[in-house]
């Protein structure tokens, strides 16, 4: 049991914990990096105010929806980003994820440890049977992080995000409870 208790919501490099009002500047720097504008969110690429960014994080806190969680490096109990599960729908047992990491910790395999224990939250936590995720075609890294984390490619939305001068797809993808349980 202690062993279970220990791996809660705790990857190999990352750890997912509630956010609380002193993480509000780091996540608001965070969620208005390039990257993040760019990769990450489909509305105009403008940055936020801090104001915008606490009006989010007190809505989403409490929802039953939804739920919020920063990603702090386990070794420095540093905040690199955040994950949620969001658009819960109980009576069809699906939900969506999305995953925000700072740019110093791209491409270093904590965004992949952050899913995949998010994922360990959602099937084990939570009755879900489907979990969603969108993510814009130009967004390779991304793409790879997910695929290792065993999303399947669903779906194409043609044309749906004008970035960089042109139209580009989204891809759907979708991670089903039996497939999860098979890579455990």
């Amino acid at each position: 049991m202690k062993q279970l208790l220990n791996h809660y919501l705790t990857g190999q490099t990352v750890q997912l914990k509630q956010m609380e009002q002193n993480n509000l500047d780091r996540f608001a720097q965070i969620e208005n990096e390039i990257s993040t504008l760019l990769l990450a969110n489909d509305d105009i690429p403008f940055p936020l105010t801090a104001e915008d960014h606490s009006t989010f994080f007190n809505a989403i806190s409490g929802k039953k929806e939804e739920f919020m969680f920063g990603i702090f490096e386990k070794e420095t109990n540093e905040l690199i980003g955040s994950c949620g599960v969001f658009t819960i729908n109980w009576q069809n047992s699906t939900s969506y994820v999305g995953i925000s990491i700072g740019d110093k910790w791209q491409n270093k395999g904590f965004g992949t440890d952050a899913m995949n224990t998010l994922t360990s939250f959602i099937f084990n936590y939570i009755h879900i049977n489907k979990i969603k995720l969108q993510v814009f075609s130009f967004n390779s890294n991304a793409i790879r992080s997910y695929e290792k984390c065993h999303f399947i490619k669903e779906g194409i939305l043609r044309n749906e995000i004008f970035r960089f001068g042109s139209f580009h797809d989204i891809y759907l993808f979708g991670l089903l409870r039996e497939e999860w349980d098979k890579f455990q």
